[in-house]
């Protein structure tokens, strides 16, 4: 079960409720796999409201890897996501949030 004090959530992914977390490892993994550099250029490219499928693939998996699991980002690009696009991007946004808080 996610554990939002620890920044963990829930989401519906390949018909599986799993639990996805940015931990610090994940959150290397990104700024290493964006070319973000640090925290603070990972918070400037979301920040933006602007975001790709690729990014959206990389948040995913850093963030199911973070929770537990180990699946790489070209199977996730294949699994079925409750809510299609959308609700990808709303479960990157609910990630993001559960990392960084909410926007100021």
């Amino acid at each position: 079960m996610a554990n939002l004090h620890r920044g963990e959530i829930a989401a519906v992914i390949g018909g599986e409720e799993l639990t996805l977390c940015l931990t610090l490892g994940a959150l290397a993994e990104l700024e290493a796999r964006l070319g973000a550099g640090d925290l603070a250029g990972l918070g400037e490219r979301f920040a933006g409201g602007r975001i790709s499928a690729r990014d959206l693939t990389a948040i995913l998996g850093a963030g199911l890897r973070g929770g537990g699991q180990a699946i790489a980002d070209d199977d996730l690009a294949r699994l079925a996501i409750e809510g299609g696009l959308r609700g990808a991007a709303e479960i990157v946004a609910r990630l993001l949030r559960a990392t960084f808080g909410e926007p100021a």
